[in-house]
């Protein structure tokens, strides 16, 4: 099946990668085990929780509590590059196509790895973003200076209170750039990444005879409208298209596709790391 995913990225006129939690997991970018154990130890002896999932959503007294943990977070799922070169062999597999990455994940991995912005759209969100909390604008900013501040300075698991982020606008509580409810902002940036992305599609798919290919990589089915299900509606849609997931878990492949279609149920990064050397040896 390896052998045939790379024929069909060899051969393809353009290729729409679709990328989920699933595909940072594969990098390295756990969010509990030993990466949590070995970061948030001080964490998980006050507050009782085992992962980092859990500590996201943990009710904190105070923001100097709260920010002492996102700090942590950010600064290891942003900041930091992967354990594993995944991204760095994911590219060099698309080196020279036609390519656009349509991602929910939110750690920037593809742009730390050389992809082209203009190439790129972060649906969800960026860990390297701060919004107002209400919001009361569209705009975002970037936060590492602060945040790599907060850690260096905080001490049993709270920020001194001047370094609790504030809208320079309206004087609210800053908030994560992530997309949990309606009161994500979705600033120039995001826009511009949303408008690109849809003029390859448009500018692709409306080719006569172009050979598409759909390459759904650790998307899950906790968000399937942003990636999944578009995907196999476009393959649908257009007779030359094809579609191929790869993941842990496979879901159900509508039938008008199935032909189509092709399901890898194996662990991302052997995928990706056999497909890099293929690539590699076909250069």
């Amino acid at each position: 099946m390896i052998k045939k995913l790379h024929e069909l990225i060899s051969n393809c006129d353009a290729l729409i990668i679709g990328a989920g939690a699933g595909l940072s997991a594969a990098a390295g970018f756990e969010y509990d085990g030993e990466r949590f154990r070995e970061n948030f130890w001080e964490f998980e002896l006050k507050y009782k929780f085992h992962d980092m999932y859990s500590g996201g959503f943990y009710p904190y007294k105070t923001l100097e509590e709260k920010w002492a943990f996102w700090s942590k977070s950010i600064f290891l799922n942003r900041y930091t590059n992967p354990p594993k070169p995944l991204y760095d062999m994911l590219r060099k597999i698309v080196d020279g196509k036609n390519y656009f990455v349509i991602t929910t994940n939110v750690d920037h991995c593809f742009q730390k790895a050389g992809f082209d912005k203009s190439r790129l759209f972060y649906t969800q969100g960026d860990y390297g973003l701060f919004q107002c909390s209400v919001p009361c604008h569209d705009k975002t900013y970037d936060n590492e200076r602060i945040i790599r501040e907060m850690i260096a300075k905080q001490k049993d698991c709270k920020i001194p209170s001047d370094l609790i982020p504030i809208c320079p606008r309206c004087g609210s509580p800053m908030e994560m750039n992530l997309r949990s409810d309606d009161s994500f902002v979705e600033d120039e940036g995001w826009h511009r990444a949303a408008k690109n992305y849809h003029d390859f599609l448009v500018a692709n798919l409306q080719k006569p005879y172009a050979k598409i290919l759909f390459l759904e990589l650790g998307v899950g089915l906790n968000t399937p409208v942003i990636i999944k299900y578009p995907f196999q509606r476009m393959t649908s849609e257009c007779e030359n298209a094809f579609y191929v997931c790869v993941n842990a878990e496979i879901g159900r492949i509508p039938k008008d596709i199935q032909e189509r279609s092709l399901c890898i149920q194996s662990d991302l990064f052997d995928v990706i790391n056999e497909l890099s050397g293929r690539a590699e040896n076909s250069r």
